[in-house]
């Protein structure tokens, strides 16, 4: 994969709902997760479709302010998850939804949202500058080119360099073949789409950006915890998977420019760990939080 044919599709495609007869809520869709050379499918892929599907039931404009998620079950790769959305609560101020993903007749993935009216309120905005620019820092497949070693294989390259759909450049450097820098608990990631977000049927091109934030945070919120621990992904024996997920969306923003993804290790212990995350602007607004618990199992 060079970097003239990357693109932001695989996001937009793990987005894409089919809608279906409900079996067991209000509403119900189907989405295909996404490739990824690992033996599960990723879990930001859930996270995104399901906050879709939630959005899809809200239609008197309430906007989509948290998310709070449990993975039950891993995903199989390039299948159907099957999304049921229930209706918890319509208010004027709130509505509150269930959603629930299926896949081979089991339970895999759940989560409630919670929708907001909106209302006039303050703001705030950090600084940000003390963090170098992206435009300095080498992009992922920069970064790997010409390097190997652990259990990175020409397909985990790939997907690592161009396979994610968003560019990521990590400060003070990636945890990929070895943990550079420092092990402290924080690092920040500069992320974008590859190119501009294509439309998706149903949703809003807001909804869309809020959804893009959900699916992206994944990739790396437990990489602080992994650094500060000495364990980059390509260590022999590493396993990792995500346990439970909560979100907040502070305001709408453009996710089409560079987005700062500040993030923290919270907490490492009895084979889990927690990472903190926030969105931020270029020019400081703050547009999400996240908080991720995830196992960490190294042989």
């Amino acid at each position: 994969m060079t970097a003239g044919t990357v693109t932001s599709e695989v996001f937009t495609a793990a987005i894409t709902l089919t809608p279906v007869a409900p079996l067991h809520f209000d509403l119900a869709f189907t989405a295909v997760t996404q490739p990824c050379p690992w033996p599960k499918a990723y879990g930001g892929d859930l996270v995104a479709a399901a906050a879709a599907a939630a959005m899809r039931s809200v239609t008197d404009g309430k906007a989509l302010h948290s998310m709070h998620s449990y993975f039950l079950r891993p995903a199989d790769i390039g299948a159907e998850v099957r999304y049921e959305v229930e209706v918890l609560r319509d208010g004027r101020g709130y509505s509150t939804r269930q959603v629930r993903g299926y896949q081979h007749g089991k339970p895999l993935y759940v989560c409630l949202a919670n929708f907001a009216a909106g209302e006039p309120g303050g703001r705030f905005r950090a600084a940000v500058d003390r963090v170098p620019g992206p435009e300095g820092l080498p992009s992922t497949a920069d970064h790997l080119a010409g390097r190997t070693g652990g259990t990175m294989t020409d397909e985990s390259k790939a997907y690592w360099s161009g396979g994610r759909g968003f560019d990521m450049r990590h400060v003070p450097g990636g945890v990929y073949l070895d943990v550079e820098g420092e092990r402290v608990p924080h690092q920040a990631v500069w992320v974008k789409p590859f190119d501009p977000l294509r439309p998706v049927a149903g949703l809003t091109g807001a909804q869309r950006d809020l959804a893009a934030l959900a699916y992206v945070c994944d990739y790396t919120i437990l990489e602080p915890v992994l650094r500060v621990l000495g364990l980059p992904w390509a260590r022999p024996g590493l396993v990792t998977a995500s346990l439970d997920h909560a979100m907040w969306f502070h305001r709408g923003g453009p996710v089409g420019d560079w987005l700062l993804y500040a993030q923290d290790a919270v907490a490492a212990e009895s084979g889990r760990g927690l990472g903190y995350g926030r969105f931020f602007t270029r020019d400081g607004l703050h547009l999400a939080t996240v908080a991720q618990e995830g196992m960490i199992r190294a042989s």
